[in-house]
């Protein structure tokens, strides 16, 4: 069996449970290496040490916040030089998108038993290759990674289930019900309205050698995975080496027509949908008075008068999950 290496945020919120059955697993596993955190600030060092012990796939166990900053590390120190292992994250955050389009959902000791299972055949055969966001917010600071971006209405709705729904002790399930809910309601409100969950700015978005949208917006996603959103692709894809980006506009009618085609047209040409703007680039620029984003659950804004910069990297290898 390949060594794995597993790194694990005990403050992560479902850590504080999981942690005690995570040990129990590491007990019994020999080739299972765990370098648990006691700060996130940690993860440097942690990921040299993890580096000395040569493993051959990295498992980050965290929440979204910890995925991110291990990946923004491992790209930028390159503790394993040019032969970085394969990474694998357990899903253990609110959101889990990275880990959902890796093949793990649902209960994170499953995930973790998966990949010991994978660890002891072919590991090649599950190694998959994704690009990631580079996010350059203008103030000096190290571009940070992630695989997907939320901003204007769509941000306002994400931190609106965070701070007034999440805090309710509620499921994720039921928590993520009653902020579908929120934001239906929005959406009838208006996006200029204060009362409203998606209340947006106005944002002008470039996108090099493509365009220019300027205005409210409902959804402005961008991400560097083929499938969008609710596995809607444009009529004609972006081409594999840039990102992909979703902007829909912050009117009623265009808003509905575009759930009308997600949810039940998906053979219809989406870009054909008034309101809807379905592109790709290898650089989107998002400006406006005070622009914010939301990169794997973390919030970035620009420096004053500059722009959030989105960018991506090379290739990087991760972990499958799928059979």
């Amino acid at each position: 069996m390949s060594l794995v290496a597993l790194l694990s945020n005990p403050l992560s919120t479902r850590n504080k449970d999981l942690l005690p059955r995570i040990r129990d697993i590491v007990a019994s596993c020999p080739n299972l290496f765990h370098v648990e955190l006691s700060d996130i600030n940690e993860i440097p060092d942690a990921l040299k040490l993890i580096a000395s012990v040569k493993p051959a796939v990295i498992v980050i166990n965290g929440g979204d916040g910890t995925v991110q900053a291990a990946l923004t590390e491992l790209y930028h120190a390159r503790p394993f030089g040019d032969a970085m292992p394969p990474v694998a994250v357990l899903p253990n955050g609110k959101t889990n998108l990275i880990a959902a389009d890796l093949g793990a959902s649902g209960d994170p000791l499953t995930a973790l038993r998966r990949i010991l299972e994978i660890a002891r055949g072919d590991l090649a055969a599950h190694v998959v290759e994704r690009r990631l966001i580079a996010l350059s917010d203008g103030q000096g600071n190290r571009p940070v990674l992630g695989m997907f971006l939320g901003a204007a209405g769509l941000l306002n709705a994400l931190l609106f289930c965070r701070n007034r729904i999440y805090p309710l002790g509620l499921s994720n399930k039921l928590s993520h019900f009653l902020a579908a809910v929120a934001t239906l309601i929005g959406v009838i409100i208006g996006g200029k309205s204060r009362l409203s969950p998606v209340r947006s700015e106005p944002l002008k978005v470039t996108v090099r050698g493509v365009g220019t949208y300027e205005g409210r917006f409902f959804v402005l996603l961008v991400t560097t995975l083929e499938k969008l959103l609710l596995g809607v692709r444009p009529a004609k894809p972006a081409a594999k080496d840039s990102l992909k980006m979703i902007c829909l506009e912050q009117r009623r009618m265009s808003i509905l027509r575009t759930a009308i085609s997600m949810l039940l047209l998906r053979s219809r040409k989406v870009e054909e949908t008034p309101g809807l703007h379905l592109d790709g680039g290898s650089e989107i620029l998002i400006e406006g008075r005070n622009p914010a984003v939301l990169l794997d659950g973390e919030i970035y804004k620009a420096a004053p008068g500059r722009p959030i910069v989105l960018t991506q990297t090379a290739p990087q290898p991760f972990l499958s999950l799928a059979a």
